[in-house]
């Protein structure tokens, strides 16, 4: 295992780095690094000029459009983005279903709907959790019954992620019930504009909405719309959520939260406490493991051998890290991290706090939002059941 880069992969750093601080909105970066609420158009924004780089798409081999770049290469440019403020590229589109349609779908399917992801033009969401259907996702009850040249969709999913936005829908559907529930599974991508197909927030602890119900009340789909075969949706599924668990680590966000923590506890006056010291530093060690796994998944693709298949791992210690640094950034803040005034904050003010240039109005609804990342996504206990199966037997 060698966990150097060379220096051709130093160089393609600098080059990302050059780039991404040249492209990357400063008022963007600005919102990131204070972890501000993003816009719709914030996102876009960044998506569009990624897009129009060809970068988008970052993962994605060059025969649909991508730059080829090795596990490295992408491991260094995710780095280089969340390092600068870059805002996560939002995966949906180009990290989840875009493999799955480079991989399941048909050559006339990938010609319609990989462009508009690789420009950042088309904004798609996931239809995966329903009422009574999280980690148990094979009990998924949305019908897609077919008529002819179309499938009828009518359910409910829920918990859909900036659904607000969305255009596309990749959903599972259930288009038999016989045998084992994950037989009768479909991957279906859905027209969020078509008639019966309606989206209802709902509201956070903070007031925010970033989550939503989607309901679909006799939606006509055409069948063509379906990827690979009938039935078959759950390998696709699984094929899908390897990619959503490795991206829910991510590393290198935690890697620029942990810099932006210490810089408010130097600021809020408890770096000087060692016992607090002592948990900042307990979360590096952490932080540097989970990096030390992921250049090790790296270092086994580099040389041809067979990764770990450690997805579920990755996402265990890559939550409970978002988690920690969140909780640490709120006991540094102390009372100055309770009040949250919504709208004073999207006006810019920041809280009362002892100086500074990092506010302490937004830790409070961050530390609450980042309860949510051991449950999405496959809760970490049932995580932790696939881990001691797949590496245990």
């Amino acid at each position: 295992m060698d966990l150097a880069f060379t220096p051709e992969e130093q160089a393609f750093r600098e080059e990302i780095r050059t780039w991404v601080t040249a492209n990357l909105p400063a008022d963007i970066a600005h919102k990131v690094h204070n972890a501000l609420e993003l816009t719709r158009d914030d996102m876009q924004r960044w998506a569009k000029i990624l897009g129009k780089k060809g970068w988008l798409g970052f993962g994605w081999p060059k025969e649909f459009g991508g730059p080829g770049w090795t596990a490295v290469q992408k491991h260094l440019f995710e780095e280089e983005c969340a390092l600068a403020g870059a805002p996560r590229i939002v995966p949906f589109g180009p990290v989840m279903v875009a493999p799955v349609i480079m991989a399941f779908g048909t050559p006339e399917q990938q010609q319609r709907f990989l462009p508009g992801i690789a420009s950042g033009e088309v904004w798609w969401s996931q239809g995966y959790s329903e009422p009574g259907s999280g980690s148990d996702l094979a009990s998924v009850k949305t019908r897609a019954e077919r008529q002819g040249n179309k499938y009828i969709v009518n359910g409910q999913k829920t918990w859909t992620t900036l659904g607000q936005y969305g255009e596309w829908i990749f959903c599972l559907v259930r288009t038999s019930t016989e045998g084992k529930p994950q037989t009768g599974i479909s991957f279906l991508l859905i027209d969020m504009k078509s008639p019966g197909v309606t989206v209802r927030p709902i509201i956070m602890l903070d007031g925010g909405h970033e989550v939503n119900e989607v309901f679909f009340d006799n939606v006509q789909v055409p069948a063509e719309n379906l990827i690979g075969e009938e039935n078959k949706g759950w390998t696709y599924a699984k094929h899908l959520l390897s990619h959503e668990r490795t991206n829910i680590a991510d590393v290198n966000r935690s890697k620029r939260e942990l810099e932006r923590l210490k810089r408010i506890a130097k600021r809020e006056g408890v770096w000087d406490d060692a016992r607090f010291r002592d948990e900042i530093a307990k979360l590096e060690v952490d932080v540097v493991a989970l990096e030390m796994l992921v250049l090790r998944v790296l270092s086994a693709e580099k040389s041809g051998k067979n990764s770990l298949d450690i997805a579920g791992l990755l996402k265990i210690r890559g939550s409970e890290i978002q988690q920690r640094y969140s909780e640490l950034m709120m006991l540094a803040a102390g009372p100055f991290a309770l009040p949250l005034v919504r709208e004073a904050m999207e006006a810019g003010w920041q809280g009362d706090f002892p100086g500074g240039e990092v506010g302490n109005a937004p830790l409070a609804s961050h530390y609450f939002n980042l309860r949510k990342t051991t449950i999405y996504g496959g809760s970490n206990e049932v995580q932790r059941n696939i881990v001691s199966q797949v590496v245990l037997g």
